[in-house]
């Protein structure tokens, strides 16, 4: 699980930086007037990508790499829907949530609970 979110990561994030303005053209948004910025967001979400491939050699041990991504898959929808409530964003644009964010949720967090598990073998 943790390789294909690397994988998914790093090609999003190559993507973003790559062709910055193309989620928009397909989201039917007008361009930003500072795509860089779109472009650093591809770069963090490509950074994730590399921890989490690091991840995977040790879900239980790395447990933290998890942890912060589960809350940015959580932040990020809330953000979202903030933005979009105050129509800053249109809401034909969250599609793009369902593939970043929450088909992760429940797998981030089974893996937590594993090592949480781990962790504290007492508390099973």
């Amino acid at each position: 699980m943790l390789l294909a979110a690397a994988a998914y990561n790093l090609l999003f994030g190559a993507f973003v930086v790559a062709f910055p303005l193309a989620w928009f053209a397909a989201a039917g948004m007008p361009a930003p007037d500072l795509p860089a910025l779109w472009q650093c967001i591809g770069m963090i979400v490509g950074a994730y990508g590399v921890g989490y491939a690091c991840a995977a050699r040790a879900p239980l041990r790395h447990w933290p790499i998890v942890l912060v991504g589960l809350c940015g898959k959580v932040l990020g929808p809330i953000g979202f829907v903030d933005a979009a409530l105050r129509s800053e964003l249109p809401w034909r644009a969250g599609w793009l949530i369902v593939t970043n964010d929450l088909i992760w949720w429940l797998p981030f967090a089974l893996l937590l609970r594993a090592a949480w598990r781990h962790h504290h073998p007492r508390t099973r």
